[in-house]
C-alpha cells in the first residue's frame, strides 16, 4: 500500500473541497446573486466536469485497460461498464437519499421555493462525492500531474458551486452567515470520495479503469440531470451554454499544460 500516495490523494481533496468555501465566502461582501450570473456560474461547473469526465478519466482509464487487457475493444468494453455503473449509482443516491421533503426556512415557513432551493443544495453536496472520488483516483494512478490537473480543475469549478448555493439560500432569507456556513458544508464530502478512490485503487491496482471510469459515469449523471436543468429553467439558456463552454475549455487547458 503506498501511503504516499493516499496521503496526496487526500490532502488534494480536501483542498478542491475547500474550495467551496472560498466561493461561498463572496456571501458575507456582496448582495443576492442575480440569477442570470447563478446560471453562468453553474455552467461553467459542467463544462469543468465535462472536460474531466472525459480528459482526465476516460481517456486514461481506456489506456490503462488496454495496457492491462491488451485490447482496445474489451478496454473500451470496460470503461463503458465502470462509466454506467457510475450513473447508476449517482441515480440511486439521487432517488433514495431521504431529501424529498420541506426544510424549515428562517422564518419557519414551508414552500415550494424553500424545497427547491434545498434540493438543489443537496444535489450540489451529493455530486461532490463523485469529484472527490475522481481527484483521489486521479493520484491513485500514480500520474501526479494528471492528479493535479484535476483537483486544481475541480476546486476552481468548485468557487462558482459554493457561491450558487450560498447565493441561493440568501435568496430564500437565510442571513449571510447562515448562507456562507451551509455553502461552505457542502463541500465537506468530497475529501469523503477522495479517500474512498485514492485507496481503493492504490490497494488494487487493476480497480484503477474502474474507478475512473466510475468516477467519469458519476459526473457525467450529475451534469445532465442536475447542472444542465437547473441552468436551463429560467431562460438563460445561451448564457449557460457559454459558461460550459468556458469551463470545458479552462479545464482542457489546465489538462494539457499540467500533464505535458
Amino acid at each position: 500500500m503506498d501511503g504516499h500516495l493516499i496521503a496526496i490523494g487526500t490532502a488534494a481533496s480536501v483542498a478542491a473541497g475547500a474550495a467551496t468555501g472560498l466561493g461561498a465566502v463572496f456571501v458575507l461582501f456582496v448582495g443576492k446573486l442575480s440569477q442570470r450570473l447563478n446560471d453562468a456560474l453553474l455552467g461553467f461547473s459542467a463544462g469543468v466536469m465535462l472536460a474531466a469526465s472525459f480528459f482526465s478519466l476516460m481517456i486514461p482509464a481506456l489506456a490503462r485497460a488496454a495496457a492491462e487487457l491488451g485490447s482496445m475493444a474489451l478496454a473500451a468494453m470496460v470503461v463503458i461498464a465502470a462509466v454506467m455503473l457510475g450513473a447508476i449509482a449517482l441515480s440511486l443516491i439521487n432517488r433514495y437519499a431521504p431529501h424529498e421533503h420541506f426544510v424549515l426556512g428562517p422564518q419557519g415557513i414551508e414552500t415550494r421555493a424553500l424545497r427547491r432551493i434545498w434540493l438543489f443544495v443537496i444535489a450540489i453536496t451529493l455530486h461532490n462525492l463523485p469529484e472527490g472520488l475522481a481527484v483521489g483516483v486521479g493520484y491513485g494512478q500514480g500520474d501526479m500531474a494528471s492528479g493535479n490537473a484535476l483537483a486544481i480543475g475541480i476546486g476552481l469549478q468548485n468557487i462558482p458551486e459554493g457561491l450558487a448555493v450560498a447565493a441561493a439560500l440568501r435568496s430564500v432569507g437565510y442571513s449571510q452567515r447562515a448562507s456562507f456556513a451551509i455553502g461552505a458544508a457542502s463541500g465537506l464530502v468530497e475529501p469523503v470520495g477522495g479517500v474512498l478512490g485514492v485507496t481503493a485503487v492504490t490497494l488494487f491496482t487493476p480497480l484503477l479503469p474502474w474507478g475512473l471510469g466510475f468516477a467519469a459515469g458519476a459526473m457525467l449523471f450529475v451534469v445532465s440531470n442536475e447542472i444542465v436543468p437547473e441552468t436551463h429553467r429560467r431562460g438563460h439558456e445561451e448564457l449557460a451554454t457559454f459558461g460550459l463552454m468556458i469551463g470545458l475549455a479552462v479545464m482542457v487547458f489546465l489538462d494539457v499544460t499540467l500533464t505535458k
